[in-house]
């Protein structure tokens, strides 16, 4: 015996035949004379300029910053040069204000000396205590000794503060 459902499906399949021989079905079919050829291969533009062009403008930017670093250089070297003439040229003038500044300190020192020693018997002031009549420069503990110790420091140790 057969289900209802089965009545069914087969009515509607009937009807679906009778629907699909009524209407005219119309295949997909190519154009006359066929579709054009398909493009599968890559068709990129070209951009910016060729390997050899790009070689030869990385080289002649290397060629122009090396001269340009010559060029420098040499300046530079020019520049040195007159610096060590300047500082030779003024060498002499800058010695002899050191000394002056030194043969006034002594002074000073042996004015000091002399107020301070006065009252001792025997003592001569300015006697060298080498046993040489040849100049010695003095030390920095030598000049400022009787001096504040803020400026002896910082004739010895220059204008460095540590915190």
């Amino acid at each position: 015996m057969a289900a209802a459902g089965d009545v069914t499906s087969a009515r509607d399949r009937k009807r679906g035949a009778q629907k699909m021989a009524a209407a005219k079905v119309k295949q997909d079919m190519p154009p006359p004379g066929g579709y054009g050829p398909i493009d599968y291969k890559r068709n990129l533009p070209r951009r910016g300029l060729s390997g050899y062009s790009m070689l030869a403008v990385g080289v002649g930017t290397l060629l122009v910053g090396y001269w340009g670093i010559t060029r420098w250089n040499r300046e530079r070297r020019r520049l040195y040069v007159e610096e060590l003439e300047a500082r030779l040229g003024l060498m002499p003038l800058l010695l002899a204000e050191q000394d002056r500044r030194v043969l006034q300190m002594l002074r000073e020192n042996l004015e000091e000396e002399a107020i301070i020693m006065k009252d001792v018997p025997g003592w001569k002031v300015g006697e060298s205590t080498f046993n040489t009549t040849r100049w010695v420069p003095p030390l920095n503990c030598e000049l400022y000794n009787l001096r504040p110790s803020r400026e002896r420091s910082r004739a010895s140790f220059g204008f460095m503060f540590y915190t």
